[in-house]
């Protein structure tokens, strides 16, 4: 399986057995989300067009844009709508300006209501128009302008002057008179042509009638975020959190899983593993009483969600065969009196119910004493009769460090752990079985098997 798939699996268990606590962060973070929307109140945002006539480069368009949210322009704005309490700093946050096709720029003013962001847009759109004008018909263009104008009034009075010329020219009919008149008419036709271009030609006059095409639309919704969004994303991201908190805890779990492992940890040999059926309550889920058991029921978080799905066990004689092959190896390992004290740590349901079943099978031979020892302040009681000691525990519970300190308390009392009994939570069949083997037959079978092994 890829970890790719992996990932998915365990993302699915942790929706599957902790959905109850994930969906209290999702109402946690909704609630955030709402309480946002109360602190940052609703805004609305619309826009107005300035057309620019004339040929515009893409960066001479980019220098209008950064034109109509300059200071000068917001200032004038701000002055001339007169909002208490807001000034032209504050404004200048709420307007943008971008710039579209066909030399259109749009003006964007974001208010508190509807009616405010309509002025604000259309405010600033024509004092944007007025300062561009201003710009144009002053400051560098100034001289160009003059000189245009110079220029003009020089082929006014040259045209003046030709007309001048035909009239004083000879009135007869000779056909030099005739060619002169009609010279210096062809010459005034061109100057006038010349002078029109020059008219359509001027930057000034093509880039100066800017014009607001109309009034801002008012907005009839929220800009985003909206109320609706921040309670979305509050609870969708507190979900996120939530899982990838889990995902977290699962990578720095410590607990030991596999069988070698736990040998290691106590430093004995595994006997075998048993099979104990789960109950209504489920595998991995302590039996916690009081108000803070009562809350961790409710949220699902008194159940293992990062173990796998319990596999499906063999029949009751099945399960039985796996126990009293354990006897029979420790009958193997003891010399009479077969006495021995058997460690279970506190807080392992699985384990409890594992010892108390291996105490059955065992009827006296080897005669177990079951312990809960604490894997906070482990303490076992003095050695008396007893050969050694039996760890019965679950896998998936419990760290090295743990298992170490059983060990150690085990030694200090003057107990030899003389092996390991590792209880798994199965899923117990629905159907009927044909009965327990008789047990000449299971002890047979449990005498001839390895006495280290592994479950059958």
């Amino acid at each position: 399986m890829s970890e790719d798939s992996i990932r998915l699996v365990t993302v699915g268990r942790i929706f599957r057995r902790r959905w109850r606590l994930l969906a209290v962060f999702a109402v946690v973070g909704a609630l955030v989300g709402y309480g946002a929307s109360v602190v940052f109140p609703p805004r609305y945002t619309t826009s107005a067009s300035v057309l620019l006539p004339g040929q515009w480069e893409e960066r001479e368009l980019l220098t209008q844009v950064d034109v109509a949210t300059s200071s000068a322009v917001v200032d004038r704005a701000a002055a001339s709508l007169g909002w208490k309490g807001v000034s032209g700093a504050e404004l200048r946050d709420r307007v943008t300006a971008a710039a579209a096709d066909g030399n259109i720029i749009k003006i964007s003013g974001t208010a508190d209501t509807p009616k405010r962001a309509q002025q604000l847009s259309d405010q600033v759109a024509q004092q944007f128009v007025k300062f561009a004008a201003r710009i144009v018909g002053g400051g560098a263009d100034s001289a160009a302008a003059t000189e245009s104008e110079a220029l003009r009034k020089q082929v006014e009075e040259t045209n003046r002057r030709i007309t001048e010329l035909a009239d004083a020219a000879d009135p007869g009919q000779t056909v030099e008179g005739v060619q002169a008149r009609t010279e210096l008419e062809k010459l005034s036709t061109s100057l006038e042509e010349a002078m029109t271009k020059l008219d359509e030609a001027d930057p000034a006059t093509n880039k100066a009638g800017m014009v607001v095409m109309g009034p801002a639309a008012r907005p009839t919704g929220e800009a985003p975020p909206t109320r609706i969004q921040l309670i979305v994303a509050g609870a969708l991201l507190f979900l996120l959190l939530a899982v990838i908190g889990h995902l977290a805890a699962a990578r720095m779990n410590r607990r030991l899983r596999t069988e070698p492992e736990i040998a290691a940890a106590l430093g004995s040999a595994l006997l075998g593993t048993v099979d104990v059926p789960g109950e209504r309550r489920g595998p991995h889920r302590p039996a916690g009483s009081g108000r803070r058991g009562w809350i961790r029921r409710l949220l699902g978080v008194d159940t293992r969600w990062d173990l796998p799905t319990p596999p499906r066990s063999d029949d009751e004689a099945g399960r039985r065969i796996r126990y009293r092959r354990v006897c029979a190896r420790l009958r193997d390992q003891l010399s009479a009196p077969r006495r021995l004290l058997m460690v279970v740590p506190d807080g392992d349901e699985i384990a409890r119910r594992a010892a108390g079943q291996l105490a059955a099978e065992a009827k006296s031979d080897p005669q177990l004493r079951m312990v809960e020892v604490s894997v906070d302040r482990p303490i076992v009681p003095d050695r008396d009769t007893e050969s050694g000691a039996l760890v019965v525990l679950s896998a998936g519970s419990w760290t090295a460090e743990e298992l170490a300190g059983i060990a150690g308390a085990c030694a200090d009392a003057r107990h030899e752990v003389l092996g390991i009994v590792v209880a798994e939570a199965v899923r117990a069949r629905q159907t009927r079985s044909a009965g327990p083997p008789p047990d000449d037959a299971t002890l047979a079978l449990a005498v001839h098997g390895h006495a280290t092994g592994g479950s059958a």
